[in-house]
């Protein structure tokens, strides 16, 4: 029997947007799931999250291992039951990073492993039980160099724009189907603009959960700005 309270999956969930994710969707009475390649490093998260009444459990996943993925949401469902919004939003500070003049077959490769195909089998996980319910919300984060790119980010800017297109076409396959998907665009850098914290954006997510005819939010102070980006 289906669990009377809804269940939010976050993989890539650490302590700046995927905390404050938790806290919007689990002030609205979501259970948390907590994805990401160490589940002890969420131990602190769990911990705030339950001091504001919100129940919520760390599992394993890493976006470049698709086995892990898959695992780690069979995992969530089974403790949790069915999840009713999946939200991908990985990170790893240690890919390199080369601008649009410096791609390598290798660096193009890893972003595309990491992005899209990670969301890939991160949806297959959950998509036929949202379509089966004809209920659900998939929601996806990229910086904003998917909607803007910026020589810097060429090669995972790259790979964050197919995961925008890919967010549009799916929208429009599943949406008369009940499904709801999002694309979330981020181009700010936490803690040096002012009003660009992760508190100040993660109503996005809801509000592209519950205005279910909406597929994309873009949170960008300064579009020349980010344009400049070095």
């Amino acid at each position: 029997m289906k669990a009377t309270m809804p269940v939010i999956a976050i993989l890539g969930a650490g302590p700046g947007m995927g905390l404050a994710i938790a806290k919007t969707f689990g002030g609205h009475g979501y259970r948390v799931a907590l994805l990401s390649r160490d589940p002890a490093k969420q131990k602190p998260l769990v911990t705030e999250l339950s001091t504001r009444g919100i129940i919520s459990a760390a599992f394993h996943a890493d976006a470049r291992d698709r086995g892990s993925v898959a695992s780690g949401l069979a995992a969530v469902k089974q403790r949790f039951g069915s999840i009713d919004v999946l939200e991908f939003s990985p990170c790893d500070r240690t890919l390199p990073l080369p601008s649009a003049t410096e791609l390598s077959h290798e660096d193009v490769e890893v972003w595309i492993d990491f992005y899209v195909h990670g969301a890939v089998a991160a949806v297959n996980q959950v998509l036929p039980d949202m379509l089966a319910r004809r209920s659900g919300t998939i929601l996806f984060t990229t910086s904003a160099s998917s909607v803007h790119p910026v020589p810097r980010f060429g090669a995972v800017g790259a790979a964050m724009a197919w995961l925008r297109n890919w967010a549009y076409a799916l929208h429009a396959a599943v949406a008369p189907k009940g499904v709801q998907v999002g694309h979330v665009a981020i181009g700010a850098v936490f803690g040096r603009q002012p009003g660009a914290t992760p508190d100040a954006i993660a109503p996005l997510y809801w509000e592209l959960h519950m205005h279910r005819h909406e597929i994309e939010k873009v949170f960008l102070l300064d579009v020349a700005d980010w344009l400049q980006v070095s």
